[in-house]
């Protein structure tokens, strides 16, 4: 819009004689506005807008009230169930005016960027697809201030323990520290209060030491205190996901290695142009190195080995070398576990990628036994797998009463396939027609159905092949040559039973 200062210029450069092309060059401004203004003489007319909007006061604060604050809800309603086509700007300036917007909550303090000062640490969870399912997954990000260089892992769960294991992983990768550590309020490292009166645990208050940092809460509802790090978890959305794919966990961490220890530190910032790698250098002066004795950190359980020499350790079994049944100290570390008895170490263990589960493992050199460990978890795979290829009723059924609240998966589906091995092909697939007919769900019902339709039908049990071949084998002929069995008495009983 042109001021008025500029709008009297022009028409009294018109009235001395400049033409309108000359005045439009001088000042800038198309020859069809100066036409406008000298027939205006200079002056600004007021006129009322024809499609300016009228809205209730009162409407809006109860539409508001309705929409629980939400502007773009607000701004659908109007549009849709009052016919107004009110702007989306011009909604949220009413209201501001009518005092309806949330008060900004106080900013956090602005803490310059100082070298070896601060490393800001925080986890966010995604639903990706890793092979051909979609999983959840959590990743752990460290990130330092000053030199903006990050180490980001992936974790299908995350704990107090895993979140020490990440802290040794990163900082021994980097081979430095930052003196703090912000966090945010959660309970893995924090014990009560929140911000300037956090109390941290005191297990990884001790842990922290040993690497030369301390844990500092911020305050609630202040994440910019590290904006750093929720801006790091932003790249990974924009950055690191796309254009990726991820076969298994494993795949995913490497990938994520990569990127963030040598790709981004090699990648100027857009802004400042600075280019991480070079401030880490030059950091590291600033910064606490961290001490290449550091021990990782583990975790100490205490387990049976059982019947059969196996100690249960987060879903999976370790068989433990010896004939001896003690008790015996597992030290799990982030990718491995040792087992020890009174101080002697009796085996050590790679752990499986994470989501196994149900497998046994040994010592590594040592091959597993043949016996099974006693509650193995007995997988049913295979015969779903078998029943499904019955027929397709029988398929239909599966995936009818398997999403029934209360059936045990595994337990039904082995003596759904128990039953179907008791009786004829054409018996079971019309059994359970029935059953699916009138959604049965319980095994002693559905094998009622079936001696149901056996008495009503022409159904045979089926014939069962014997192979004769177990006349001549020893035993056979050895008690082929014993004494008869007397069987006098049982005719007795069914002479009284006839009686």
């Amino acid at each position: 819009m042109i001021d008025q200062d500029k709008r009297k210029a022009i028409y009294s450069l018109y009235n001395d004689g400049m033409g309108i092309r000359e005045i439009s060059r001088r000042l800038q401004v198309s020859r069809n506005t100066v036409k406008t203004i000298i027939t205006l003489k200079g002056t600004v007319v007021d006129l009322p807008r024809k499609d300016k909007i009228s809205l209730d006061p009162e409407l809006l604060i109860q539409l508001y009230d309705q929409c629980e604050g939400r502007i773009q809800r607000i701004h659908e309603k109007l549009s849709e169930e009052e016919e107004l086509g009110i702007g989306y700007s011009t909604l949220s300036a009413m209201i501001r005016e009518l005092g309806l917007g949330q008060p900004q909550e106080a900013r956090c303090a602005q803490v310059p960027d100082e070298p070896g000062v601060e490393m800001q640490h925080d986890s966010s969870t995604y639903t990706r697809r890793i092979g051909d399912k979609k999983v959840r997954i959590i990743a752990s990000l460290l990130y330092y201030r000053y030199s903006k260089i990050r180490y980001l892992k992936f974790y299908r769960s995350f704990n107090r323990f895993k979140m020490k294991c990440f802290f040794h992983e990163a900082l021994t990768f980097w081979g430095y520290a930052a003196k703090q550590c912000i966090i945010d309020n959660t309970n893995l490292a924090r014990l009560r209060g929140s911000g300037k009166n956090a109390v941290i645990v005191p297990e990884m208050e001790q842990f922290a030491k040993g690497y030369g940092f301390e844990f500092v809460c911020h305050e609630i509802k202040h994440p910019n205190r590290k904006a750093g790090n929720e801006r790091s978890f932003y790249t990974v959305e924009t950055n690191f996901f796309p254009g990726r794919s991820f076969e298994t966990m494993e795949d995913l961490n490497e990938q994520a290695l990569q990127w963030a220890t040598v790709r981004m530190p090699n990648r100027r910032m857009s802004k400042t142009q600075l280019l991480p790698l070079q401030a880490f250098a030059y950091e590291q002066s600033y910064l606490r190195t961290v001490p290449p004795y550091i021990p990782p950190p583990y975790r100490a359980l205490k387990r049976d080995t059982g019947q059969y020499g196996y100690a249960s350790v987060n879903g999976n079994f370790y068989w433990v070398p010896g004939t001896d049944r003690v008790e015996v100290s597992v030290l799990e570390y982030s990718n491995y576990l040792k087992i020890y008895h009174k101080r002697k170490l009796l085996g050590e263990y790679d752990l499986p990628p994470e989501g196994v589960k149900n497998q046994r493992f040994s010592p590594k050199g040592q091959s597993a036994p043949q016996h099974q460990p006693k509650y193995r978890k007995k997988p049913t795979a295979e015969e779903e797998k078998k029943l499904r290829s019955t027929a397709e009723e029988v398929s239909a059924y599966l995936d009818f009463v398997l999403k029934e609240d209360g059936i045990t998966r595994h337990r039904f589906i082995r003596r759904l396939y128990a039953l179907r091995q008791e009786i004829t092909s054409p018996l079971f697939i019309n059994t359970i027609q029935r059953a699916l007919k009138y959604r049965v769900t319980d095994i002693e019902t559905i094998q009622r159905i079936a001696l149901l339709l056996m008495n009503e039908g022409n159904y045979t049990v089926p014939f069962v092949e014997t192979n004769q071949e177990f006349r001549t084998r020893e035993s056979y002929l050895e008690g082929s040559t014993t004494d008869e069995v007397d069987l006098s008495r049982y005719d007795t009983l069914m002479e009284d039973n006839n009686g």
